[in-house]
């Protein structure tokens, strides 16, 4: 098996401005509203859909950008194992697939929860947060649960096949790709429907017509995996 070196090509990271909203133009509007300035959002953000609805997306996207101004994020997902504890120099507090959290994650998050809104602190950072199903149905310790519905809560819909075809357009053109639409019927129709998967094999695939200087189609893409 060979390894596909991924250090060739651009990359291109989550954003705001790469987000294809669809359906969900509410939710980035949201978000772009309480990025805009200094001031976040009083009141917890949380963002819930099925997988590949953008979510981690979007709170990556949030998180960079913050830390691109200077600020501190805190950041806690389901592969977190040992939390840290809460800085008050955090701007934004991001929970990440909170419905696979185990004890010791939830406890961490509610503990971010209680400090972030300590009255008389310098700064109180936003929380934002996301999860497959809406608060109500999370199974989570009740107290975490309920403060992830106390802001506003967005469901996140899923693009149609069009607006996926979109989305990967888009990113191969900001990759520098020509992607003719064999190639992009292939990927729609034979892999998952995944947009972060997707585009992640997009780029791999751009490395690979780099380091072996071959034009991209699906022989091509049908030869990097065969070396995976």
């Amino acid at each position: 098996m060979k390894q596909i070196a991924l250090d060739i090509g651009v990359s291109v990271g989550p954003s705001l401005a790469n987000f294809y909203p669809g359906h969900n133009a509410a939710a980035l509007a949201h978000l772009e509203l309480w990025m805009a300035g200094s001031t976040r959002s009083p009141v917890p953000t949380y963002l819930w859909g099925e997988h590949g609805c953008g979510k981690t997306h979007l709170l990556t996207a949030v998180a960079e950008h913050i830390r691109a101004q200077g600020a501190l994020v805190g950041w806690i997902d389901a592969n977190t194992e040992q939390p840290t504890a809460f800085n008050p120099e955090w701007e934004v507090l991001v929970l990440d697939d909170v419905q696979r959290f185990s004890a010791v994650q939830q406890h961490a998050a509610f503990n971010w929860f209680v400090n972030a809104a300590t009255p008389g602190a310098s700064r109180q950072p936003w929380v934002l947060a996301a999860g497959t199903v809406p608060p109500p149905d999370l199974h989570l310790r009740e107290d975490l649960r309920t403060r992830l519905g106390w802001g506003h809560v967005f469901h996140l819909q899923l693009l149609d096949d069009d607006q996926r075809r979109e989305v990967l357009l888009r990113h191969a053109q900001a990759l520098g790709m020509t992607l003719n639409h064999d190639v992009l019927d292939y990927l729609l129709s034979r892999f998952s429907r995944d947009l972060g998967h997707l585009m992640d094999l997009l780029q791999r695939l751009d490395t690979y017509a780099l380091q072996t200087q071959r034009p991209l189609t699906i022989p091509l893409l049908r030869a990097m995996l065969d070396e995976l």
